[in-house]
């Protein structure tokens, strides 16, 4: 294992390639899960409840066990028994204790499993499980919507979670001293991933080992989970998920289908496919949840903060507790000596949330920037120096020096492509014929973090490489920047790269998500480099070989040659004359102590100019410019796609993505159709640039994860815009045309 002390290691990995798995995806040969089909093959499709809270009292299954091609139905009083497992689901999958699948009969949501019918054919499954008839015991008592419980004012509603709680200083007084200040409540709707792939497990056994292929970010947790769950050791468990069609976190769970489909799968002897339907992945497959946030902010008449108090709180769910922590950044983001957060979570009556893309921290920086903008207003100060004059030069919540920041750069770069100086701070006052214009910006952050990892290189007696690792790629570009690091180091074309992922029987890599596969797998591929190539040098320097006696120290590797001196052999001639086709090493890295001497965060500028035209009640935002510091961005041309889709996701939460409930809190917007996302008719002219500032502090390729940092700020910097054309303050996203037009 080798621990990376952030010691520099000159790479030219900045360069503008396509991804390598592109042609695959654009001629259909890229194998999604959907898509695999096994021999002998069945069909799994899942029976839902349609009741928000009871209890399931019999199921009357008859008239679908005689339908045609019905093989069997699974449910409570004809499932496995299990183990529970909390321990692997709380660490691998990010919350607590989650439900198994017909664990019991108590009903907790509308969609929650009760049945899966298996049948042969996908069809006659799907009509088998529409004949199962439930009767129920209904509770009444359920809670679907956490904002009937918001007073409006005072302390929000909810159970305060002990460890989101924090303080710097003493918030409560320096507020009382505080000669402006603000208190106003903030919300974000619950959003749906809506991802292009829906979520499917084909599983397969073969005696008492288990092959699922799966819709995935982390095959190495879902296989440690699915290890404990059945009691069985990891490595008779293969779980594959060699391309996915998005996940955005949804897909960081092993949802209850998998298990079912690996439960059936077992008892009938035969694989079974099931792949969830749009209107289950809107029931059962977790969403980011309804956030409701109150935020006082005191600063003195120059805009020096002097208190800031953030608390929120968001949904959670009696099958599966999730902490979506909306005010954790906030202690980080500013220089403010007093400062106090929390959270709370409330039960209702729906699947488990879930991480969705900046999960917690895009709901907080909505709240936080936008209350900063609200203060700014009242100040009569500019809203980026407001932010300037509170620049933080160190963490302020640990007290630690920055890895690496250049948000003023980020700002300042941004602000000045965009033309915040032509920005008029009095609203409505900027127009183009009939359209009021509106500026607006926020700052951007995300904490970059870093991960145990290992990965495998090899070296092939063609020339070609092996390198392997055992985490995804979600759309990313994983594949990409694998085989860019392994070119570098080797200088063997891309081409003759073999890139494997997403495969758990792979060496251990991280989930595909929190911006931080990069940043871990990289150093890991670097270290199985060395170590493969300290077997190629023993190899040459064993008896009889071409640098016999010669200290490995001394021989150097250069364009895919050893060198020592005047003398030199190819790798491939190595390998053939010691008759081997492939010398391959596994290596591991992870962080060392520099996690406790810097703090590591991402940084960025969002601007954005909004358009209304209230003689048609039109709102479209024109102009999106952002300035993001990810330390070195291994490739620009993904990086900055990365950053692309984060905007477009934040027009969706400012401005589109709401999930809407029934009084028995069904969806009855679950389709692409009815729940509203940005289209190609919504897009503005999206500017991002990247500053390439390496940051050797988090890992010797100086980069940082840039997933999740796109995302964050655009809310804030719409709304914010949308006040300097209308003089509205929209506190409750996403800002529609009846709450504008109400407003």
């Amino acid at each position: 294992m080798t621990t990376d002390t952030g010691k520099t290691r000159e790479h030219n990995l900045s360069a503008e390639k396509p991804r390598i798995d592109g042609t695959l995806k654009l001629t259909g040969g890229a194998d999604y899960t959907a898509d695999r089909n096994l021999p002998n093959q069945t069909y799994g499709y899942p029976v839902t409840s349609t009741i928000t809270k009871g209890r399931l009292v019999s199921l009357e299954l008859d008239e679908a066990l005689n339908m045609p091609g019905v093989l069997d139905i699974f449910h409570h009083d004809n499932f496995d028994k299990l183990s529970r497992s909390p321990n692997s689901f709380a660490e691998e999958n990010l919350t607590s204790e989650p439900r198994l699948p017909f664990e019991d009969n108590e009903i907790h949501y509308q969609g929650q499993y009760i049945a899966l019918v298996v049948a042969d054919t996908f069809n006659h499954a799907r009509a088998a499980a529409l004949k199962v008839k439930a009767n129920y015991e209904h509770d009444d008592d359920f809670l679907t919507d956490i904002k009937a419980l918001d007073r409006g004012e005072g302390e929000l509603p909810g159970e305060e979670q002990p460890g989101d709680a924090s303080s710097l200083g003493d918030a409560d007084s320096a507020l009382k001293g505080a000669a402006v200040s603000i208190d106003q409540r903030y919300s974000i709707a619950q959003e749906n991933h809506s991802v292009m792939e829906m979520h499917a497990s084909v599983a397969q056994w073969e005696n008492d080992m288990l092959t699922i292929y799966e819709s995935s970010q982390g095959v190495v947790f879902q296989r440690n989970a699915l290890s404990k769950i059945f009691g069985i050791p990891p490595e008779k468990v293969t779980v594959i998920s060699h391309f996915i069609g998005s996940g955005f976190g949804g897909k960081l769970f092993m949802w209850p289908h998998a298990i079912m489909t690996a439960v059936a799968a077992r008892r009938l002897g035969r694989p079974v496919k099931t792949v969830l339907s749009r209107q289950q992945e809107y029931l059962a497959t977790g969403y980011r949840p309804t956030s409701l946030q109150r935020i006082r902010i005191g600063a003195d008449d120059s805009g020096k903060l002097l208190s800031i108090h953030h608390d929120g709180c968001n949904e959670s769910s009696p099958a599966g507790k999730h902490d979506d922590t909306v005010s954790g950044a906030t202690p980080k983001m500013y220089n403010c000596d007093n400062v106090a957060v929390t959270n709370r979570l409330i039960d209702v009556n729906k699947c488990p949330p879930c991480p969705m893309r900046a999960p917690g921290e895009s709901s907080g920086n909505f709240a936080l920037e936008t209350a900063l903008d609200e203060l700014a207003v009242k100040l009569e100060m500019d809203p980026l120096a407001l932010r300037k004059k509170n620049f933080a030069d160190k963490d302020p919540a640990s007290g630690l020096p920055w890895s690496s920041n250049h948000l003023q750069e980020c700002w300042d770069n941004a602000a000045k492509r965009f033309g915040w100086d032509k920005r008029n701070a009095t609203p409505g006052a900027m127009t183009d014929g009939d359209e009021i214009i509106g500026y607006g910006m926020a700052t951007q952050s995300w904490e970059a973090m870093r991960q145990h990892c290992s990965a495998r290189f090899g070296f092939r007696s063609d020339g070609s490489l092996l390198v392997a690792c055992g985490t995804q790629d979600i759309g990313t570009g994983t594949y990409t920047i694998v085989a860019q690091t392994a070119s570098e180091l080797t200088g063997v074309p891309i081409e003759m790269i073999d890139v494997r992922l997403g495969d758990s029987s792979l060496p251990s890599g991280p989930l595909s998500g929190g911006s931080f596969a990069t940043s871990t797998v990289l150093p890991a591929v670097s270290a199985a480099f060395d170590e493969a190539l300290s077997q190629l040098k023993s190899l040459a320097t064993a008896e009889g070989g071409v640098f016999e006696n010669v200290d490995p120290e001394n021989i150097e590797f250069q364009g895919g040659r050893l060198v020592q001196g005047d003398r030199s052999v190819e790798v491939t001639q190595l390998l053939k004359d010691n008759q081997l086709g492939l010398v391959d090493a596994e290596a591991s890295a992870q962080p060392g102590d520099e996690q406790n001497q810097y703090s590591f965060r991402s940084f960025g500028a969002v601007f954005v100019e909004i358009r209304w035209d209230p003689g048609i009640s039109r709102l479209r935002v024109a102009r999106v410019v952002s300035t993001i510091d990810i330390g070195r961005a291994i490739n620009p041309m993904t990086a900055r796609n990365q950053v692309e889709g984060g905007i477009v996701m934040g027009m969706g939460m400012g401005m589109f993505e709401q999930s809407e409930f029934d009084h028995n809190g069904y969806p009855y917007n679950n389709n692409l159709a009815d729940y509203i996302v940005p289209v190609n008719a919504d897009m503005p002219d999206v500017d991002v640039e990247l500053l390439d500032y390496p940051d050797y502090h988090h890992n010797a390729f100086g980069a940082r994860g840039v997933g999740e940092i796109g995302l964050t700020g655009v809310a804030a910097a719409i709304s914010n815009a949308v006040y300097n054309a209308t003089g509205k303050r929209m506190r409750d996203m996403p800002i529609s045309i009846e709450k504008l037009l109400s407003a």
